[in-house]
């Protein structure tokens, strides 16, 4: 009787937890189809009669979203790829080859991440001006193709994968790319999961360094276009909080579809 009102207790408080963390969330989700009401008087405006989707129409006439969407899907899928491939490729020797110096150059690549973001930002934007780089849909990919969280959390997925299977494939006459494509990627995607998640949703949410880099509004990616909204004077929340739901929606999606491995790919890059 006392596991059992243990467990009660436990699940309450997950409950007041869970209701805590996703409270914002619905708050945004009922500001965006409650049109016309006072938004900060949730949840005493919340009556069926009240209910509807015309900030969504409403938001969508004045902006265009096709376009800003297929601008984040052109930057987001290049991004999540370059970094899927080459955090790979700069992982697999520090983990798994042995070669001088290979402590010291993983320890300055993971000095970097002390790096004030935004000193990181005026480095990248003289870099992307000095390469011409500006207004274009390069110079926003160029600085996230890689990122050193990527690096690390792909390193302790290969430390968790046993040598034997390295050294089986050397015996059987591999080459060490065969090995690191056939053998050792596929037993990866817990952690590649984990990787593409967060780099998608660093990549999705990104709305400061596009606009930085970008000058023409019409290359926007959907975070950096819902600024738009803000007016000069005022603004309509029920159109921004419309917009900031339509832009969650792929995200929730790409959880949906990488959750199977989300949590044996974070555990494994822990005990790596």
């Amino acid at each position: 009787m006392k596991k059992i009102s243990k467990k009660i207790i436990l699940y309450f408080f997950l409950m007041i937890v869970g209701l805590l963390m996703v409270g914002p969330f619905l708050w945004l989700f009922f500001s965006s189809v409650l049109p016309g009401t006072n938004v900060y008087d949730f949840p005493n405006n919340l009556r069926i009669e009240n209910l509807g989707l015309k900030n969504y129409s409403e938001v969508m006439e004045f902006m265009d979203f096709g376009k800003y969407i297929l601008n984040t899907v052109i930057i987001t899928l290049i991004c999540v790829m370059c970094n899927a491939f080459l955090s790979s490729l700069t992982a697999y020797p520090l983990a798994k080859m042995k070669f001088k110096g290979k402590g010291l150059i993983f320890n300055a690549i993971v000095a970097t991440m002390i790096i004030p973001a935004a000193a990181g930002m005026i480095v990248n934007y003289i870099t992307i001006t000095n390469l011409g780089l500006v207004n274009s849909f390069i110079g926003v990919i160029l600085p996230s193709a890689v990122s050193v969280f990527n690096i690390f959390l792909m390193r302790q997925g290969f430390l968790s994968i046993p040598d034997s299977i390295r050294e089986s494939g050397k015996m059987d006459g591999a080459s060490e790319m065969t090995i690191f494509l056939k053998l050792i990627m596929p037993m990866m995607k817990p952690t590649l999961a984990v990787v593409v998640l967060f780099q998608f949703m660093a990549n999705w949410n990104d709305f400061l360094w596009p606009m930085i880099v970008l000058n023409d509004t019409d290359k926007y990616p959907l975070a950096a276009a819902l600024t738009l909204l803000n007016g000069q004077f005022s603004y309509n929340f029920g159109w921004i909080a419309a917009g900031t739901v339509i832009s969650v929606i792929p995200i929730i999606i790409v959880f949906i579809f990488t959750q199977k491995y989300f949590v044996e790919g974070v555990s494994g890059a822990t005990k790596g």
